[in-house]
């Protein structure tokens, strides 16, 4: 293997992979169910959602997938914004880190691609990461003729940049698709909405270790139906060919907050290890919900007992009452930040919340 990624690790997380694909739950899983799984403690703002809807333009349908980067005392939130038409497109918008209802939009970064492109009617899902000396921005598209679901998005797109603010596509054609894993080789579906960390090699390089979405279900009303999204991860070494594609975490079946999929893992690392949140979808809520979990080795997780690891579930009767989805977290001033989606896939906006680290 050219990918940096040690025999011995290549063989624990192949071992899970076995066992999750035959039971929805991995080794790992089974291993901490002696010992209790502890979520953040998670406050949300009582502003939400922080960044709505406009109530007209460029993200009038929808603010969805926000991925947060701070820029001294701002942060740049970049996201999905939905037009009149149901254009999607990934936008921006500035707010002081002490102010979060204080929003500049700045609007699109960069227009859907041309007709048959694989990103023709939406561009969604961003992940932003500094790769050498520019930024990248990956995406994911979706064509006019795919069908439903995450199932429906063919292809992740990259566009490059100097200052974060002009972004100029790398190519018409997507940077990774969703094949080339042994357990579905003939899968198309893939979806973003994760997170990128450097993993340093022994030679002094940095491996880029990218967090996305398998979709390889059928579309169904019925989550009992395969709906199976799972949450995988790739390697590249420069940003632009990535490979040794591994699937991390599924549905568990015992879990029905999560008994259908599991989407957009953030992964991050702590004083000595690993955390991760993520949305899964099950059967309880009929929708997403916001779970976590963590690892020693970035590659082997652990969810604790069915419940433990459920972190921030739809309430009340207002804009996150039927779902909570695609979570991005950063680090603020000693704390945590999440950023979060409530009802519709964005339709009512982006919400919030705090909480003090854990190890």
């Amino acid at each position: 293997m050219n990918s940096g990624i040690s025999r011995r690790e290549f063989l624990v997380v192949s071992s899970a992979c076995a066992m999750l694909a035959r039971t929805g739950r991995t080794i790992a899983d089974d291993a901490s169910s002696e010992r209790p799984f502890q979520v953040h403690a998670w406050q949300r703002d009582a502003r939400n959602p922080v960044l709505p809807p406009s109530k007209s333009g460029f993200d009038m349908g929808c603010c969805m997938n926000p991925f947060a980067l701070r820029q001294g005392d701002e942060y740049w939130l970049y996201y999905a914004g939905a037009d009149k038409q149901g254009h999607r497109r990934i936008c921006l918008a500035t707010a002081p880190v002490g102010d979060l209802t204080n929003w500049t939009r700045h609007g699109p970064l960069f227009d859907v691609g041309g007709k048959g492109s694989f990103d023709e009617s939406w561009c969604v899902l961003p992940c932003v990461h500094r790769i050498g000396d520019r930024w990248h921005l990956y995406y994911t598209g979706r064509s006019a003729q795919t069908g439903v679901g995450l199932q429906g998005f063919w292809g992740m797109g990259l566009a490059v940049s100097d200052d974060l603010k002009n972004w100029k596509k790398v190519s018409t054609d997507p940077i990774l698709t969703g094949d080339s894993f042994k357990e579905f080789p003939n899968n198309k579906g893939i979806a973003g909405g994760g997170r990128i960390l450097d993993v340093p090699q022994a030679d002094g390089s940095v491996l880029y270790r990218m967090h996305y979405t398998l979709p390889t279900g059928t579309p169904s009303k019925d989550l009992k139906v395969d709906q199976a999204k799972h949450s995988v991860i790739a390697h590249s070494k420069d940003g632009l060919t990535w490979t040794d594609k591994r699937i991390l975490l599924s549905a568990r079946l015992d879990a029905d907050y999560e008994n259908a999929a599991t989407i957009a893992l953030n992964v991050w690392r702590t004083k000595s290890r690993w955390r991760a949140i993520y949305a899964g979808i099950g059967t309880r809520f009929g929708a997403y919900s916001i779970c976590e979990t963590v690892s020693d080795d970035g590659l082997v997780w652990q969810r604790g007992r069915p419940g433990e690891n459920l972190a921030l579930a739809p309430t009340g009767t207002g804009w996150e009452s039927k779902m909570t989805e695609y979570p991005n977290v950063i680090a603020e001033d000693g704390k945590l930040r999440l950023f979060y989606c409530g009802n519709g896939y964005g339709t009512t906006g982006i919400g919030t919340a705090v909480a003090e680290m854990l190890d």
